[in-house]
């Protein structure tokens, strides 16, 4: 008895479910104000970090073929000295021959021999072009890299500053929707989020204005109206799903109301006006 009497005095009725619900997408808006202020920070630091890995690993690369040509350079260097030490040997060999097919034999290897002497300067001259090209390639990337750093500093640097403003507002805010889901129906909790992130504005729950949803702007008919401000069901926009409460129920008054309305109608004048 103790344990069902526990249960009746937490379950909410459908206008404390409406009211809370209400508050939690007030708070939840406020969260998302505070995502807002931040801007395009977070991923402009994201994408700097990406660009800043990216060119680290390219200057990696570089530096890599860099060493290859310099390794192949210095082989073909080597690959000349061997081959002008044979032409040399070879001439040598030239004046002691005792017939010409030997002395004829000797000319056709000094002649390959300076031929591959030619073609390794050739491919010298072709890994120090490419070298060069190389390290010039190297120092533009070294160069973006270390202005990209500066720019993810100076970013970072704002992102922080903005997150150290507002984090103790935000971690309030995130508590008090904690707090406030734990109270709601677990069905009715993801059916409201489901709403709200298939929303524009990241509304799930609007209020009525001038006998329409306050979310598409839709009208509703008499009968729905009185369903609503009864708040003895949770009732859901028949156009756009966004679950509705009267406004007396989430705290705007008629004045209010009409406040926001003028507003609206002023904005749609002056864009009217400005695009005449």
């Amino acid at each position: 008895m103790a344990k069902e009497a526990k249960k009746d005095s937490q379950e909410l009725t459908v206008e404390q479910k409406l009211k809370t619900l209400y508050q939690l997408q007030t708070t939840l808006s406020k969260i998302d104000e505070i995502k807002t202020l931040r801007g395009e920070l977070p991923l402009e630091v994201q994408d700097l970090e990406d660009e800043i890995a990216g060119l680290e690993t390219r200057i990696e690369r570089i530096k890599s073929e860099i060493a290859e040509l310099k390794t192949n350079i210095a082989g073909k260097k080597v690959e000349i000295e061997t081959a002008k030490a044979s032409v040399a040997k070879y001439k040598d060999q030239q004046n002691n021959v005792r017939n010409n097919r030997e002395y004829d034999f000797l000319s056709k290897e000094i002649e390959f021999q300076t031929l591959e002497i030619e073609l390794c300067e050739k491919r010298i001259r072709e890994f120090t072009e490419q070298e060069k090209a190389k390290s010039e390639e190297l120092d533009n990337s070294i160069a973006t890299l270390e202005e990209r750093k500066k720019d993810l500093e100076i970013k970072k640097g704002e992102l922080d500053e903005i997150i150290s403003e507002t984090k103790q507002e935000e971690e309030k805010l995130r508590d008090k929707a904690k707090d406030l889901e734990t109270k709601i129906d677990p069905r009715l909790l993801q059916s409201f989020k489901r709403i709200r992130k298939n929303s524009r504005n990241g509304l799930g729950i609007v209020y009525v204005q001038r006998d329409a949803c306050g979310g598409c702007f839709n009208k509703i008919p008499p009968q729905k109206q009185l369903d609503i401000r009864s708040r003895k069901k949770i009732i859901v926009c028949e156009y756009c799903g966004r679950i509705m409460i009267d406004p007396e129920l989430a705290g705007v008054s008629e004045h209010k109301e009409e406040t926001i309305k003028e507003k609206s109608v002023r904005r749609r004048r002056t864009a009217t006006e400005k695009a005449e």
